[in-house]
């Protein structure tokens, strides 16, 4: 087996190429995993918004997840916009059908609304998501939004935090990381992993003032499944991806109109890299 791991995104397309299957591999590549792709859903977006989405068949993507699991061996892998009901059953169906013995870590990254305000989840697909892909998880990554529309409650304080933890981890993930992003803060947003049966760990960085934030859910869910790959337990693989996003938010900027993406090119320091 080549020493550089694969590592597979589920995700849609972004035209504007600061989220979605482009931020995930360009994430990737820098945090040195082979990124392979399954596109759920095509965007026409840029800085400004989300003017437009087109889905494939699900059983066109079906046979993309079924070819690139016969042609590579995935050491690890995560979900981004999976868009309707008909394509989380199907990419549900062929995982797990998967047997044992090739099974591998999976990241869901819940993704439900753009940062422009988008849905990129239909309504009627968020039972779907509930009941087949967080089952799969093994680290479902929900920001504040996300984790009150799956727990159905408001989180505001601390003890929400861990409450809202506590329901998500009721319906299936292996361990939680509630993202801190929109929480109000000063110096430091905290993420928050939660286990089963533990009280939720604080998991905090520093913040960076800057208002190129396109794609940090994809990039941080990316960078943790290619540190998952790469073999490093789950809070080390947080830890690692959390040091990648904040350097790249801290070298950002907007290469178009409109809000910029993380600067996923940014130069890691090495220690990042090493094992």
């Amino acid at each position: 087996m080549s020493e550089t791991p694969c590592v597979l995104t589920i995700a849609g397309s972004d035209s504007g190429g600061g989220a979605g299957i482009q931020a995930d591999l360009k994430t990737m590549t820098v945090l040195g995993g082979f990124g392979m792709s399954v596109i759920t859903a095509l965007t026409a977006q840029n800085g400004l918004g989300v003017t437009g989405i087109h889905a494939p068949d699900a059983d066109f993507v079906r046979l993309q997840l079924e070819t690139v699991l016969e042609g590579f061996p995935v050491r690890a892998a995560k979900t981004g916009m999976l868009f309707s009901a008909p394509i989380i059953e199907a990419v549900a169906d062929v995982l797990e059908a998967l047997p044992q013995e090739v099974r591998f870590p999976l990241v869901v990254d819940p993704v439900c609304v753009s940062q422009s305000g988008h849905r990129l989840l239909q309504e009627d697909a968020v039972e779907a998501l509930k009941k087949r892909m967080l089952p799969l998880a093994y680290l479902l990554t929900p920001n504040r939004p996300e984790a009150e529309l799956l727990a159905g409650m408001a989180v505001e304080t601390k003890e929400d935090v861990a409450e809202a933890i506590r329901r998500l981890l009721d319906m299936g993930p292996r361990a939680v990381l509630l993202k801190g992003g929109h929480f109000e803060g000063t110096d430091t947003l905290t993420d928050w992993l939660g286990l089963p049966n533990r009280e939720p760990v604080p998991m905090p960085q520093t913040k960076v003032d800057t208002p190129n934030n396109h794609g940090t859910g994809c990039t941080l869910s990316a960078a943790i499944a290619t540190m998952l790959a790469k073999g490093h337990v789950l809070d080390r693989a947080i830890l690692k991806a959390q040091q990648y996003l904040n350097l790249c938010l801290r070298e950002s900027y907007a290469p178009g109109k409109g809000f910029g993406p993380p600067n996923h090119a940014a130069v890691v320091a090495g220690t990042l890299l090493q094992d």
